[in-house]
């Protein structure tokens, strides 16, 4: 069965893989000579109120960040470790060094597509530049067959990977430090769907909002956790590492060897950042900037902070506690098996943790909840938004009751199904994006873009 697993998701995940591969060469490696403008971006040095958008620069980054710094990071990381050992780390990070170049893509292509509303509202991604990117190079028809497939697989991915998995992950965590909610797990859906429904009524200004201060402040609490157990073990770090490394080049790691290790890492990367699937470019095309190729700049920093820096952490604590050594492992869910790492070096944090999670899953959910909703408007139109809605509402309720394994594999296919069409739609359009960006940093190393 886990070999069936495997080849399964193995093309899938190479197929995200080869997409990031070769957008980093084509974009001339973007990801690292374009780091610091994207900080300089993001601290506000080129913010311009009244440039059309309906979120800032950060805004928009936390808002796609919330949708992926998570459960990803936290019981994503430990489900790597489960199938394919400490090894699948290394994967992961790669995963993220590469799909920096591919949120990059995706969002410059979001903004550039775009399209402005009457009222001043956004609606943008993938979608839009899919129909109408390939439209401008004599592909309409299979433009709107990309746009329409992506829509129909993100409102997929909104109801599995937003609502279903973060709500049956966050309900496991919770129980550990609140047993009371043990065999409660529908009055645990209730609470989600009341708080969720609060949200997403408000729109993107709010779900903006609401996670420019969940975000960075779930962020620091989990980070400076995870850093105090590295550092109260800073001796076991070197050992840990090396476990980690051995680990990804071990053919006896898992079933499949090497292979089946790369898998489960490069697979849970794509879980973890999203790069490739095109979600993000949903959040970064609501940004208030005339420059597409800016806002990509900002979106690359997504995948780095997500994957290489949290991810990593995580996996440094899983491995330095030995949690992972415990027969008892595989019968934990991930966020379960996280938690107890954290416990074993700090009694109390899996109070915090849980409390983490729990808004890690609930800023989740109410920026996938965006993100369906511009596919279900593109499909049909914004008339029946509320139907969307309460079908959204109703996900979450459902992943709040069912088995861990049912939600994980339903969740990981929706996500990872909607790279499909949207990478193949970013490829014909890389190199509009190739020489967009060859202007900007022209202009830029000019002294031409200046800050406001």
């Amino acid at each position: 069965m886990q070999f069936l697993t495997l080849s399964v998701f193995s093309f899938s995940v190479l197929w995200l893989v080869s997409g990031a591969i070769f957008f980093t060469l084509r974009m001339k490696f973007i990801n690292i000579r374009g780091f610091w403008h994207a900080i300089e971006v993001l601290r506000g040095k080129y913010d311009d109120p009244t440039e059309a958008g309906e979120v800032s620069h950060f805004q928009a980054l936390a808002t796609a960040l919330s949708a992926t710094v998570g459960l990803g990071n936290i019981a994503g990381v430990a489900i790597a470790i489960s199938l394919g050992g400490p090894g699948a780390a290394v994967w992961m990070t790669l995963g993220g060094l590469f799909g920096m170049t591919s949120k990059f893509v995706e969002c410059t292509l979001g903004q550039k597509y775009r399209v402005i509303k009457p009222d001043g509202t956004v609606a943008g991604g993938p979608m839009y530049y899919l129909s109408a990117g390939l439209a401008e190079m004599g592909h309409q028809n299979l433009g709107k067959v990309l746009a329409v497939i992506f829509s129909i697989l993100g409102i997929g991915g909104a109801f599995g990977g937003a609502s279903m998995f973060q709500a049956n992950q966050s309900y496991a965590a919770i129980t550990i430090v609140v047993p009371w909610f043990v065999g409660r797990s529908w009055l645990y859906g209730l609470i989600l769907v009341s708080l969720v429904g609060m949200v997403i009524i408000g729109g993107i200004k709010r779900i903006g909002m609401v996670a420019g201060a969940i975000v960075p402040a779930m962020c620091v609490i989990y980070f400076v956790a995870a850093l105090w157990i590295l550092i109260t073990n800073f001796m076991e770090i070197p050992a840990a590492i090396l476990t980690i490394v051995n680990g990804a080049l071990s053919p006896e790691a898992v079933e499949g060897g090497v292979f089946g290790v790369m898998i489960q890492g490069l697979r849970r990367s794509a879980f973890s950042n999203e790069a490739g699937v095109g979600s993000a470019a949903i959040a970064h095309s609501a940004a208030r900037t005339q420059e597409p190729v800016r806002e990509g700049i900002v979106a690359l920093l997504e995948p780095f902070i997500d994957t290489v820096v949290i991810c990593n952490m995580t996996a440094l604590v899983i491995v330095i506690t030995g949690v992972y050594r415990n027969p008892e492992f595989n019968q934990l869910s991930g966020a379960e098996v996280t938690s107890v790492a954290f416990g074993t070096a700090i009694s109390w944090f899996p109070l915090m943790l849980a409390i983490a999670i729990f808004f890690f899953a609930f800023s989740t959910m109410i920026s996938w909840s965006y993100y369906g909703e511009r596919c279900w408007d593109y499909l049909f139109g914004q008339n029946n938004l509320i139907i969307y809605k309460m079908l959204f509402i109703l996900a979450v309720f459902t992943g709040a009751v069912l088995s861990s394994g049912v939600v994980i594999n339903f969740s990981d296919g929706m996500l990872i199904a909607m790279s499909f069409p949207n990478l193949l739609g970013a490829y014909f359009l890389s190199g509009k994006v190739a020489g967009d960006l060859d202007k900007y940093m022209r202009q830029l190393n000019k002294g031409l873009v200046t800050a406001q």
